[in-house]
């Protein structure tokens, strides 16, 4: 019986080798193809979330995004809200934020494009600080930290 198992796990992993070997040039197109499926998405952690508002200016767009909380399982404590210049950017912007659009800003800040010096000032007990700012192929993007519930 011993010698029966065996045989078939060494029968079962060359068999599978051989399968992937064949099935290898062929992947790219399958995962092209299963990634435009309308329940493919990715996740908001990477995304930055979708988004919730568009303001329109002279020179550039402003998208703010919903607030990420999201966890593999359930929500963090912890999350972040992503901001998104796209279009011309001027060498320094200065923004008030009201992320949760409750009539309150929440936090200001203020960018240096050609250092990429950024400063952030909240107004709300739950924007954290800052998280990431840089440059990206459509302009600049910055993610604030937040916390889901203020404690004190």
């Amino acid at each position: 019986m011993k010698k029966i198992k065996i045989i078939a796990g060494i029968t079962w992993a060359f068999l599978s080798l051989i399968l992937i070997i064949v099935l290898f040039p062929g992947l790219t197109g399958f995962s092209a193809s299963v990634s435009k499926l309308p329940f493919m998405k990715i996740h908001p952690r990477y995304a930055g979330g979708e988004v919730e508002k568009q303001i329109v200016t002279q020179s550039c767009t402003l998208d703010v995004r919903k607030p990420v909380f999201k966890g593999l399982i359930s929500d963090r404590k912890t999350g972040f809200v992503q901001l998104d210049w796209r279009g011309t950017i001027p060498a320094e912007i200065r923004d008030t934020i009201d992320y949760d659009f409750d009539g309150n800003p929440d936090f200001y800040i203020q960018v240096d494009t050609k250092t990429s010096k950024t400063e952030m000032y909240p107004f709300n007990k739950k924007v954290k600080g800052l998280g990431i700012s840089t440059s990206t192929s459509f302009g600049w993007a910055v993610r604030v930290s937040l916390i889901k519930r203020s404690n004190y």
